[in-house]
């Protein structure tokens, strides 16, 4: 007689209802912060609220932190709402790293080539442009691989990332300033041109406009295009059987994920860093995948997401200031929190009950 076990998991059919999706996010929100407390308290002996408060502090206590962190969000939800498209057709697109690494390129070389050739307007509408091509050139390279030889897009896209380093390097070497720095410096310092211009007043109000634009982008939620994505995601010989030209779908797609990419690369090099180097992307490309997925490519979703990750990112250096804390305490604290969200989406998407004796 075989034993029954303790406890019964099965998936639930017709899936919880959006407040109780929230409550259920809430809730491990509220325990992680407890967890998070717990841990503040056997390890440095430190008051948790003091260390929330400090990291409160380190992103949002003065307007220039405030708006380091509104330009750090800015960037990721960028990534973010790129990597969505092909996430929900289930290609896993692993290399944004590599496409906000030449779409910054791209925007780098324009400045550094055409920065008293043209008008600022053109100069930086140009720069767009180029960026956005080149994200987009280096998205459909593993799509077209993908779309005709059924390669591995995990695989393709995480190698390409490491080629695109290689790409930026060799650039470097003909622009770097000073000589021998494995960076070109701050392009056009004296004229800048090619930086984003302040707008109302805010040095980055318009990384916040851009981004925000693709935000509020309906484009793949309400058109033909976004149905066929979401149909080739379920089954491409579904797609097939509907008339869906798979192939197309799957490079147009990459396309659009790569370019939005390139975008962030062309915010970040004209609106943030004004330079090039190996490090633009800081891992961001990776961090916006847990971005993507735990909003469900919600991309309003996303900014609270992005905020949030931000947030703790930019409070390590306060903790470290403060308290003399490592700065790798708030990614521990980060960790944690995470945790606990993605351990949410089991219970939003399983049922958990005892079994009957």
């Amino acid at each position: 007689m075989s034993k029954e076990p303790f406890l019964q998991i099965s998936k639930r059919r017709n899936g919880m209802k959006w407040q109780e999706r929230l409550g259920v996010r809430f809730i491990a929100l509220i325990l992680s912060l407890i967890v998070c407390g717990a841990v503040i308290v056997a390890l440095v002996k430190m008051n948790p609220v003091d260390v929330y408060r400090a990291i409160w502090d380190g992103a949002m206590g003065t307007e220039r932190r405030m708006w380091m962190t509104i330009r750090d969000t800015m960037v990721l939800l960028c990534i973010a709402i790129g990597l969505a498209p092909a996430f929900k057709m289930k290609f896993w697109n692993i290399g944004a790293e590599g496409q906000i690494l030449i779409g910054g390129a791209c925007s780098a070389a324009v400045m550094i080539y055409a920065g008293d050739k043209m008008s600022p307007v053109l100069l930086l509408i140009v720069m767009l442009i180029a960026s956005i091509l080149g994200g987009m050139i280096w998205g459909m390279i593993p799509s077209v691989f993908k779309a005709y030889w059924n390669t591995n897009e995990t695989l393709f896209t995480l190698m390409l990332n490491y080629v695109a380093m290689q790409v930026v390097t060799y650039c470097i070497v003909f622009w770097e300033n000073p000589k021998g720095s494995n960076t070109v410096g701050i392009i056009n310092q004296a004229t800048q041109t090619g930086w984003l211009p302040q707008l109302f007043g805010q040095k980055y109000g318009w990384n916040v406009v851009i981004v925000l634009i693709l935000t509020v982008f309906i484009y793949l939620k309400y058109c033909k295009q976004g149905f066929e994505i979401a149909v080739v995601g379920e089954s491409e010989n579904t797609a097939r059987y509907a008339g869906i030209h798979v192939k197309r779908v799957i490079i147009r797609t990459m396309a659009i994920s790569g370019a939005i990419c390139g975008i962030a690369g062309f915010v970040i090099v004209s609106g943030a860093s004004h330079t090039i180097s190996t490090a633009t992307a800081g891992g961001r490309g990776f961090t916006a995948i847990i971005v993507a997925w735990l909003s469900k490519f919600n991309t309003f979703i996303m900014i609270a997401v992005s905020f949030g990750i931000v947030l703790m990112q930019q409070g390590a250096v306060q903790i470290a200031t403060q308290y003399g804390l490592n700065e790798n305490a708030s990614d521990v604290l980060l960790g944690i929190i995470l945790f606990f969200l993605i351990g949410a989406e089991f219970f939003i998407n399983y049922k958990v009950k005892r079994t009957k004796r």
